[in-house]
Formats: structure tokens, sequence, C-alpha cells
């Protein structure tokens, strides 16, 4: 049975893994060890299938303005899931955990670029994204808010961790 557990020391290797199995480079895994060493991963889960890492996934801190306001922001990159696990509901339940999680620490907006058919499920809107200038706009950047109360905003800026500049 797959448990979904917060990263711990000494599951670095078994991430990088899973990433480099799931990717076809390995700029997300290169990603992921540079926001872990520049402490801007702030949710990081993996599924442990009896001590084995199976999949993956990172929220990282972002910064977001708006109005006048800067929001709790969080940015979903990667999510992983090694290939022979694939569809199998993996990938899903990292991403609700780490909702979840984003959510309870107060985490008020959370971005992606993605698949708008896939993240859809999980509440991830482009409308929610457009109001926000980013270098990642278009229909695949997406947000979902976290608060009930909160409403988009007319206009704004997020930016991703600086190690997001790396990738191409």
């Amino acid at each position: 049975m797959v448990e979904v557990r917060a990263e711990r020391p000494g599951d670095e290797a078994q991430i990088r893994a899973v990433l480099l199995a799931a990717f076809p480079t390995g700029a997300e895994a290169d990603l992921v060890d540079q926001l872990r060493a520049n402490g801007d991963a702030a949710i990081s889960l993996v599924a442990d299938d009896a001590g084995e890492i199976v999949g993956h996934v990172l929220f990282s801190r972002m910064s977001a303005e708006a109005d006048g306001r800067t929001f709790d922001a969080l940015g979903l990159a990667p999510v992983a899931v090694t290939p022979r696990r694939q569809r199998q509901g993996i990938g899903s339940a990292l991403i609700e955990t780490g909702l979840r999680e984003a959510r309870s620490i107060g985490t008020e907006i959370v971005f992606l670029v993605g698949e708008p058919e896939y993240y859809r499920r999980f509440g991830f809107r482009a409308a929610a994204a457009a109001p926000f200038a980013s270098p990642y706009a278009g229909p695949y950047f997406q947000a979902r808010l976290l608060r009930d109360d909160l409403t988009l905003p007319t206009s704004g800026r997020a930016d991703y961790a600086a190690a997001f500049a790396g990738l191409e």
C-alpha cells in the first residue's frame, strides 16, 4: 500500500531517481535539488510503497502580489510518478495531500504550469492565474485559490523561485 508522507532526510537519491525516470531530461531533478538547496522547497511529499519511493511532488515558495497586497503563494512543480506506477492514482494523491498541507500552513494561492485538462480536477484554472503577470502566462499557467474568502485581483505579478530561471 502506498503512503503519502513528507520527504525525510535520506530520501533525496530515491526522489531524484523517480524524477529522472518520469521526465525525458534531468532538468526537473536538478530543479528539485536547487530548490531544496536554496531553501525554497516549502512542501515536499513522497509516495512510499514499502520503503520504495514511487512518486514525488514539490511545492515551492513564490512571490505574488496584486491590487496592492502580497499573497502567501506556492508553486506546484514538479509532480512525478515512476513510469511503471503511473495511472494508479499516485500523482493525484500527492497533489491532493499537498494542497491540503498548503491550505493548513496558510497558503492563499497555488500556481502551476501544466495541462489544463489534467489539473482542472484539482480546481486549477487559467482564469485564476490570468490577472498575474508571469513569464509563463498563457493557457497552461493556472492557479487555485485556497481561501474561500478571496476574490481574484484585477492585476498583479507572480514569480517563481529563482531556480526556475534555469529551466528552458
